[in-house]
């Protein structure tokens, strides 16, 4: 029998923070393997064996590893479909879906870590993301569409996105337009994402 209990190899903050979030907003039965990056745990042989790249987050869910940011958004979210955090598929919102988790991963992250190491953009025809401010463009339109990236529905997206969008904010890497600052705000006050950083705060005391 198929069981849905996950585990999350979690380090206190760090991407895997946003995971955590997740899956108090899907209500998921879930166990947490901590590690700390500070002492090199993601480095471990241990680790290593499970995840080559020693990054977080990791699940593993009945015997299947899963890594990469926005391939745990979307595991996640779709194994917990009543949660209603993924539009399925023939739902006309599943491209937009899947449209902005790829955005996230192919776009804004590269993006953001040109502009955090002061890179140069690679020539437009090279590039698959153009430049930062053109991804931070895109996002502040699409926010002004509606409270959510799928306009006025929430989904595993905005997890992803709220979470990234407030940690580049506070670190002072964007200066986010009116709908870009509503939208962090309006997802750091979602319950979940209230919970997920008590947890987090207990974790990081301990």
């Amino acid at each position: 029998m198929t069981t849905r209990h996950v585990t999350l190899y979690h380090a206190s903050p760090s991407r895997s923070s946003g995971v955590l979030v997740l899956l108090e907003a899907l209500g998921a039965d879930y166990a947490l393997e901590l590690l700390s990056l500070k002492d090199g745990d993601n480095l471990a042989p241990a680790y290593l064996a499970l995840n080559p790249m020693g990054k977080v987050p990791a699940i593993v869910h009945d015997g299947v590893l899963v890594t990469e940011q926005v391939a745990v958004y979307q595991y996640l979210a779709e194994l917990y479909p009543e949660a209603g955090l993924a539009p399925p598929v023939g739902d006309r919102l599943r491209g937009p879906f899947l449209r902005w988790l790829a955005f996230h991963g192919a776009c804004f992250e590269p993006a953001m870590i040109d502009k955090a190491m002061k890179r140069e953009p690679a020539p437009r025809g090279m590039s698959p993301y153009v430049d930062a401010d053109t991804v931070l463009r895109v996002v502040e339109e699409q926010l002004q569409q509606g409270d959510y990236l799928l306009g006025e529905r929430l989904s595993a997206a905005d997890f992803l996105w709220g979470s990234a969008l407030g940690w580049m904010s506070g670190f002072g890497l964007l200066q986010p337009g009116p709908a870009t600052a509503a939208y962090i705000a309006r997802m750091a006050a979602h319950p979940a994402v209230l919970r997920g950083k008590a947890l987090d705060a207990g974790l990081a005391a301990g």
